[in-house]
C-alpha cells in the first residue's frame, strides 16, 4: 500500500504533466514541447487548423493579465479565422511563478532585452514552429492585448526582423518602463517619454537596420486600466521609426475614429482604431458580418472585431471584401525630411494634431 507520502508525489507529477503536455482542458490548442533553453520560462501552445499547408502564415498571440492561452483563445476567434484561412497560431503562455497575476513581465528588462528572458523564449518558439512547419518566413505576425499587447511591441522592438507587422490592444510602448512602479504609472498615464526618445528604445533594441514592421494599434476610450494616451505613445514611437511626418488619413469604421499612416507606395503601415466608450479589453463584435469571438473578461462585445479587421489588414483573409472607411479625407503628403518632426514631439502634440484632424480643436 503506497504511503501518503508516495501518494501526494504521484498526484503533483500528474498534474505537472497535464499541465505541460497534451490538450488543455476547454480549449483545442496542444503544447509545443522542446522549443530551446526557455530563459523566460514560460509555456508554448499552438492551434494548428486542419487546411494549414507549408508556406502559411503564423500568428504569435499575446494574453493579457489573469489570462490563460486558453481564455485568449476562447474569446478573442482566433482558432476560428485560423480554421478559414489556413494560417498557424502560437499562444505563448506565463505562468504564475514568474508573474501572480499571469502579466508578461513588458516592464522588466531582463525580460524584454533582446537574447534574454520572455523575449528570447517567444523567438524560440517561433524559430521552432517555422523549421517545423515550414512557416512563410514573411508571413509572421504578432498581436497581444494589455500586457501581452506591451508584450508585442517588445517583440516587435527586439526581434523586428521576425514580424511582417504586429498589433497591440491596450497597450503601452516598448522601453517606457523598467520597474514595477514605472509600470503602474506608466499605466495611469504618467512620465511617459517624449516620441524620439521612445522610437530611439526601439532602435537600441536591435542592431536591425529595417524596413520596419507594420503596426496597428486599438484602444478604447474609457480605459481605466491602461491610460489611453499610451495609445498617443505607441503612435509616436512607431510613427517616428517610419519617419513619417505627416497628418494621416482620418475617417469612421463602425462608428469608431480609424487613422492610418501610408508609405510612398500608399500602403498603410501604421493604422489606430480608437474604439469610443470601451473599456479595457479586446474589441469584438458578436452577431453579423465579420463577427468572430465570444464575450467575456476582457473581451468585450462593442460591435467591430479587431480580430478580423487585424488579420485582413495583414492580407491573411484572401477575397474578403475590405471594409469602407466612411468621411476618410487623404491629408498625406509623401515628405522624408532627414529628421522626421513627428519623431522629436511629444505624446501632447500627437494628440493635439489628432484632435485638430477631427476637427475637435482649432
Amino acid at each position: 500500500m503506497r504511503n501518503i507520502a508516495n501518494t501526494i508525489k504521484r498526484l503533483n507529477e500528474q498534474r505537472r504533466l497535464s499541465q505541460t503536455t497534451g490538450t488543455k482542458s476547454n480549449t483545442r490548442l496542444r503544447i509545443l514541447p522542446d522549443f530551446g533553453s526557455n530563459p523566460g520560462d514560460l509555456l508554448a501552445w499552438t492551434y494548428i487548423p486542419k487546411t494549414f499547408e507549408p508556406g502559411s502564415p503564423l500568428v504569435v498571440v499575446l494574453h493579457g493579465c489573469t489570462q490563460t492561452a486558453a481564455d485568449h483563445e476562447n474569446g478573442s476567434g482566433w482558432s476560428d479565422l485560423a480554421d478559414r484561412y489556413g494560417f498557424a497560431l502560437l499562444f505563448p503562455e506565463q505562468q504564475r511563478k514568474n508573474n501572480p497575476n499571469l502579466c508578461f513581465n513588458w516592464f522588466a528588462t531582463e525580460d524584454t532585452t533582446r537574447g534574454q528572458g520572455e523575449v528570447h523564449s517567444i523567438s524560440q518558439m517561433i524559430e521552432v514552429l517555422r523549421d517545423r512547419l515550414s512557416i512563410h518566413p514573411a508571413k509572421i505576425y504578432v498581436t497581444g492585448l494589455s500586457a501581452g499587447g506591451a508584450m508585442a511591441a517588445a517583440m516587435l522592438a527586439t526581434y523586428p526582423e521576425m514580424f511582417k507587422g504586429g498589433a497591440i490592444i491596450a497597450g503601452l510602448p516598448y522601453g517606457s518602463a523598467s520597474s514595477i512602479p514605472e509600470a503602474f504609472d506608466r499605466m495611469r498615464g504618467h512620465g511617459l517619454q517624449e516620441s524620439h526618445v521612445l522610437a530611439d528604445r526601439v532602435r537600441r533594441a536591435s542592431d536591425y537596420q529595417g524596413p520596419w514592421p507594420s503596426i496597428s494599434v486599438w484602444h478604447g476610450t474609457a480605459d481605466r486600466t491602461v491610460d489611453p494616451i499610451n495609445m498617443e505613445a505607441i503612435l509616436g514611437q512607431w510613427c517616428g521609426l517610419h519617419g513619417f511626418d505627416q497628418t494621416p488619413n482620418t475617417g469612421m469604421l463602425n462608428g469608431h475614429p480609424v487613422r492610418r499612416w501610408s508609405n510612398t507606395e500608399g500602403t498603410a503601415v501604421v493604422e489606430a482604431y480608437t474604439i469610443n466608450g470601451m473599456g479595457h479589453g479586446t474589441p469584438l463584435k458578436g452577431v453579423g458580418e465579420n463577427s468572430y469571438g465570444s464575450p467575456r473578461p476582457f473581451m468585450l462585445d462593442v460591435g467591430i472585431s479587431s480580430t478580423w479587421h487585424i488579420a485582413n489588414s495583414w492580407g491573411l483573409l484572401e477575397n474578403e471584401r475590405t471594409p469602407i472607411v466612411e468621411q476618410e479625407t487623404n491629408a498625406i503628403s509623401h515628405q522624408e525630411p532627414e529628421t522626421p518632426r513627428h519623431a522629436n514631439r511629444t505624446v501632447s502634440g500627437v494628440i493635439e494634431d489628432a484632435l485638430r484632424t477631427a476637427g475637435l480643436l482649432k
